[in-house]
């Protein structure tokens, strides 16, 4: 479905000779159409079922109806499939389910809420302000759009696979014993199950693969925010770009704060449910009975990952801006004083922005003091006043005023993603994965006796 109507087209048209358009001109409008850098995403959403209208009507019906079909509905009506004798033993099939459901329930909810809430996919992924960006930005967060929908197979279809090839071999095992009754309805069984589980796996990492994009284009954004220390822009459009980047993080961050949050919750419970059935006396733990949970065990650690090391990563880079503003202003404020008054390299910038000292001593040819040998002396003390040698000074003070206030700032706001005031950085997953090793070590020594 497109996005909203009233917006202008993301991409032109291609230009009679062929050529590709500039990226600036190709950001010139923002509305969707069906070849623009979108359409992998609509392709992707509409096979799941995910009406990304910000309008609510019938799709927005259908999607739930899809939803709870094949996320509820179908592992329960595979549980109640009638068996020729016993039902097979299928001692944590009971726990897959549940987490599973569970993530897809939560990646679903968080999935409108963020659409509907940003506006549009368009919007979400920041594509309308992307025409602000340098060329360089463009052509990468376009690039990585393209290369997204890679990423989320490398996950997706390597499970689905497995967790196909498990279904079958187990449905063909039990169905040859004659535990499942007629093998037509073990085959359909089968098919619906996997697609079950595929539906949901792919549902959750959607929602990680489409916050790992919108982290990859601040990083961009930072790192050409990082160039600009040394292409002596002016400190006054540095701050503005700063704080542009501050600002889409902060949405960014209260967009996905609960989702990131309920993933790790959810996440762990289930984690330590599988720790805790495993260790448990009497507990049958091989491929057959727990190879499905070790499936669904890692498809969801690896989806929390994701956006745990694209938050993480975003944020050290936007943190590690204070120590690059620190060095260009350490090097500036040496530099300032060392071109020579009366011979000036002129290799050094023009005087523009904030490195304007270094500069600020050329003095326009024959008005050098000294020139005027022959006068006299009173002559010589009024244009020692005038001398331009004593301009630097103030010059220096006031840019060397100017990059302090933008070192304090940057170490006083540091940016980057939170989760309910929180930085997601190193030190908080340092602290994170201490806290879930020693609940585990505590499991593990109530239940095997590891002490």
């Amino acid at each position: 479905m497109a996005d909203a109507p009233s917006a202008s087209p993301l991409l032109q048209p291609p230009p009679a000779g062929g050529k590709p358009a500039p990226a600036a001109s190709r950001f010139a409008r923002c509305s969707s159409h069906a070849h623009d850098e979108l359409r992998s995403f609509r392709a992707c959403l509409a096979w799941l079922c995910v009406d990304h209208s910000p309008s609510r009507g019938l799709a927005g019906a259908g999607s739930w109806a899809v939803f709870l079909l094949l996320a509820a509905a179908a592992p329960a009506a595979v549980r109640l499939l009638p068996t020729a004798g016993p039902p097979p033993p299928r001692p944590y099939d009971g726990q897959v389910q549940v987490s599973l459901t569970l993530a897809a329930s939560l990646a679903y909810v968080s999935l409108r809420a963020v659409l509907r809430r940003s506006g549009g996919l368009r919007r979400l992924l920041y594509l309308d302000s992307l025409r602000r960006d340098s060329e360089d930005v463009q052509a990468g967060y376009t690039a990585q759009l393209a290369r997204s929908f890679r990423v989320l197979a490398c996950f997706v279809l390597p499970c689905a696979l497995a967790e196909a090839a498990y279904k079958a071999c187990w449905y063909w095992y039990y169905a040859a014993a004659g535990a499942l009754g007629s093998p037509w309805w073990a085959a359909a069984a089968c098919a619906l199950e996997v697609a079950s589980w595929v539906y949901r796996v792919a549902l959750f990492f959607m929602v990680c693969v489409l916050f790992r994009v919108i982290c990859y284009l601040q990083i961009l954004r930072m790192a050409g925010f990082a160039r600009e220390f040394g292409r002596f822009a002016d400190v006054a459009t540095v701050l503005q770009h700063h704080r542009r980047i501050r600002e889409q993080l902060r949405k960014i961050s209260h967009r996905y704060r609960k989702f990131i949050v309920c993933s790790l919750i959810l996440v762990s419970a289930s984690q330590f449910a599988a720790l805790l059935s495993t260790t448990r006396p009497h507990a049958v733990v091989n491929l057959a009975t727990a190879g499905e949970l070790a499936l669904s065990s890692l498809s969801l650690v690896a989806g929390l990952l994701v956006c745990l090391h694209s938050a993480a990563k975003i944020t050290h880079k936007t943190q590690a801006m204070t120590s690059v503003a620190a060095a260009w202003h350490a090097d500036a404020t040496v530099h300032a004083f060392d071109n020579d008054q009366e011979n000036p390299d002129p290799d050094l910038p023009p005087t523009a922005g904030y490195l304007a000292p270094a500069n600020a001593y050329r003095v326009a040819a024959g008005e050098e003091s000294g020139s005027g040998g022959d006068d006299d002396d009173s002559h010589s003390e009024t244009s020692s006043l005038d001398d331009p040698k004593y301009v630097p000074f103030q010059a220096n003070n006031i840019c060397f005023q100017k990059r302090q206030a933008l070192v304090t700032y940057l170490e006083n706001n540091r940016a980057g993603i939170t989760v309910y005031g929180f930085v997601v950085d190193r030190a908080w997953l340092h602290a994170l994965f201490m806290i879930e090793f020693s609940l585990v070590m505590w499991l593990l020594g109530k239940t095997v006796g590891i002490s």
